[in-house]
């Protein structure tokens, strides 16, 4: 990425456009170049910090439907809202009223992704980046079933061959 073509986010790498304010955000640059909004190390760091104030909009504030969260995340007096409402409901397909739960990733993630798109005017995040900040804000991907994994299945295909190899013996 180039550092004078890239939205402020994404140069700052805090693709939530975080203000600066008293936060002690883990993975804060050195230099605090941007005199209105962090900057982080990596993107890593930006993601986490968007996904921790998610979080706490949760737990702190009891914001739990798109609608609640995007009113405090761009509240009307600098942002159009309800605007900024219509496209995260478009993007992820929740209904604005629909109760969230940020400690779920399948919930957190598609949020995550849409704000970072409507904050730069783009996500260039790979799902790994974007799940590592999810990780490190403590959320993690739900483990896949015990039925569906590589391991389980071919267990099963030498447990059926096994027993096909018992009926030729027969």
């Amino acid at each position: 990425m180039t550092a004078k073509r890239d939205p402020r986010g994404i140069r700052n790498n805090n693709p939530g456009n975080i203000r600066r304010n008293g936060d002690p955000w883990q993975g804060l640059a050195e230099r605090q170049g941007d005199v209105e909004f962090f900057t982080f190390k990596t993107p890593i760091y930006g993601i986490r910090a968007l996904a921790r104030t998610l979080i706490t909009y949760q737990d702190k504030h009891d914001l739990r439907s798109i609608r609640q969260i995007i009113s405090r995340w761009a509240p009307p007096v600098e942002n159009n809202t309800n605007a900024y409402v219509r496209a995260v409901v478009a993007q992820t397909g929740f209904d604005a009223d629909h109760i969230l739960d940020m400690h779920r990733f399948d919930h957190l993630l598609p949020l995550t992704k849409v704000i970072i798109q409507h904050e730069n005017g783009q996500q260039p995040y790979t799902d790994a980046q974007l799940t590592k900040g999810l990780v490190l804000a403590g959320v993690e991907p739900e483990a896949p079933r015990l039925q569906k994994t590589r391991t389980v299945k071919g267990g099963q295909a030498a447990t059926a061959a096994t027993a096909g190899l018992g009926v030729v013996e027969a």
